[in-house]
């Protein structure tokens, strides 16, 4: 198995990744990027990005990163179509972290940059994936705008449901929230919070049987989990706030995470517990999630790594 020694690895491909690339690549660290197996990233599902500053008029999320990958690679970056598979990390500074890509690739890098994000959870339901980008979306921040004066429905029970369902019932004019138990995960701050709103109708002991809708959501099946009784609402947008999952299954016991999975990162930086090893994006962020933050924390671990590597000396 041949090995290829190279000072920077960036493993990931969404604005954090490919943010990261542009600065790596400026700096003359020669990175290589691995896309992971969703290159782009969570932007690919997103239909239209309307928040990223420099797009008056708005952007697709796949043209957006098609974008993004062109300018990291107008400087050089060196992008790969691929997936981590293993890691070694070296605690010492005079050694190579080592990568293996697709089980057969193997990388001896200086530094690494982690930016393999989050992945939105699910219902699971087919009905809702056919029509993720067409109504069912699991971010409010970035989608809530083009349901301004309608009707819409968010399920989930904790903290982010309620401060999601908070921040629709600004937009739209009627948010039904659907909590599975008889009461909310919620902090009782966010849950007054949520009672405070008139046009928030919150429906305990309820779930989804089905999301309505040929190509774009126009209603949703519910029932109530003790009574048994079902119902039909007309919605034209549907928002699933029930958590997120960091793509860090490959780093357990190798770096240090929270309880839900997250790389903890040292303060304002993007550095891990290894030296070398970066953090950036949603990865390491469970309170934003945004693109343009993940992009800044990109640009972060490029400059960290960047520091590194000339405080060693390589």
């Amino acid at each position: 198995m041949s090995v290829e020694k190279i000072k920077t690895l960036i493993i990931g491909s969404g604005p954090a990744g490919y943010t990261a690339a542009i600065y790596a690549s400026r700096a003359d660290l020669k990175p290589v990027l691995y896309t992971g197996m969703e290159p782009g990233g969570q932007l690919t599902t997103t239909t239209e990005v309307d928040n990223f500053p420099g797009y008056p008029n708005g952007v697709d999320g796949p043209k957006m990163m098609e974008e993004l990958k062109a300018q990291a690679e107008r400087f050089g970056t060196d992008v790969r179509i691929g997936e981590a598979t293993n890691v070694k990390f070296s605690k010492s500074e005079s050694e190579f972290h080592e990568v293996t890509i697709d089980h057969d690739k193997v990388y001896h890098a200086k530094t690494i940059i982690i930016s393999t994000g989050a992945s939105a959870k699910y219902l699971g339901l087919e009905s809702e994936q056919k029509l993720i980008g067409g109504g069912v979306s699991a971010c409010a921040v970035c989608d809530g705008f083009f349901y301004k004066g309608q009707e819409v429905a968010i399920v989930g029970g904790g903290d982010t449901a309620a401060e999601e369902a908070t921040y629709l019932s600004n937009i739209c004019s009627k948010v039904t929230m659907l909590v599975r138990r008889d009461e909310m995960r919620a902090s009782k701050a966010m849950q007054h919070r949520v009672n405070s709103k008139e046009n928030i109708d919150l429906r305990y002991n309820t779930e989804v049987v089905e999301v309505l809708g040929e190509n774009v959501v126009d209603g949703l099946k519910i029932i109530n989990n003790k009574t048994k009784k079902t119902e039909t609402i007309d919605i034209t947008g549907f928002f699933v706030a029930i958590g997120h999952k960091p793509n860090t299954d490959l780093f357990k016991g190798k770096l240090d995470m929270d309880e839900t999975g997250y790389i903890i990162t040292k303060g304002k930086t993007t550095k891990t517990n290894i030296p070398g090893v970066f953090a950036s994006g949603d990865v390491q962020d469970k309170e934003y999630r945004q693109a343009v933050t993940a992009a800044g924390t990109g640009c972060m671990a490029a400059l960290d790594a960047e520091r590194y590597l000339a405080s060693i000396g390589y």
